[in-house]
C-alpha cells in the first residue's frame, strides 16, 4: 500500500505544512532595517510601547543580512548608495522580502534629479510600499500585516 492510498492524496500533508510553515514565517520577522535619510525618525519610533512589534513578530532587526528575512529599506536612496543596497539584498537568504518606507524610498520623492533612484523598485523587487513623508506608524503597522499576509499565502519551499 503506498502513501497515497493512506493518507488520502498528494496534497494532504503538502498543504497541512505549507500552512504551518507560512503561519511560523509570518510570526518570525526577522528585518534588516536599512536606513538612509529622515524617514529613520519615524520608524524608530515603532520600536517603542506604544506600536509594539512584538505582537507581529517583527521587532527583532538583525544588522547582518545573513539572519534577516525582510529588508526595510528606509529613506533617500542615492545612485551611490544603490549598489550596496542590492548587495545587501543578494545577501540575504532565501525567501526574502522588501518592503519601501516612505514616499523617496517608493519613487524618489521631491528630488526628481540625477542623483537619487526614482524608486528602489529599480534595483530590488520590492514586496510592500509603505508611502508617505513621513509614513504615520499605523501606515506601517497596515504595510506589515500586508507582508504577513503574502508571507502566509505564498508557496512555501522548504
Amino acid at each position: 500500500m503506498g502513501m497515497k492510498s493512506v493518507l488520502g492524496g498528494d496534497n494532504f500533508i503538502t498543504s497541512r505544512l505549507d500552512e504551518a510553515v507560512g503561519w511560523a514565517r509570518k510570526y518570525s520577522i526577522f528585518q534588516y532595517p536599512f536606513v538612509t535619510a529622515c524617514c529613520g525618525m519615524e520608524y524608530m519610533s515603532l520600536a517603542g510601547p506604544q506600536y509594539d512589534l512584538d505582537r507581529f513578530g517583527a521587532a527583532l532587526p538583525r544588522f547582518t543580512p545573513r539572519q534577516a528575512d525582510v529588508l526595510f529599506v528606509v529613506g533617500t536612496i542615492s545612485q551611490k548608495i544603490a549598489p550596496i543596497m542590492r548587495r545587501v539584498y543578494d545577501q540575504m537568504c532565501e525567501p526574502k522580502w522588501v518592503v519601501a518606507f516612505g514616499v523617496c524610498t517608493c519613487t524618489g520623492g521631491f528630488y526628481n534629479n540625477y542623483s537619487t533612484v526614482q524608486g528602489i523598485d529599480t534595483i530590488v523587487p520590492v514586496d510592500v510600499y509603505i508611502p508617505g513623508c513621513p509614513p504615520r506608524p499605523e501606515t506601517v503597522l497596515q504595510g506589515l500585516m500586508l507582508l504577513q499576509e503574502k508571507i502566509q499565502k505564498q508557496k512555501q519551499e522548504y
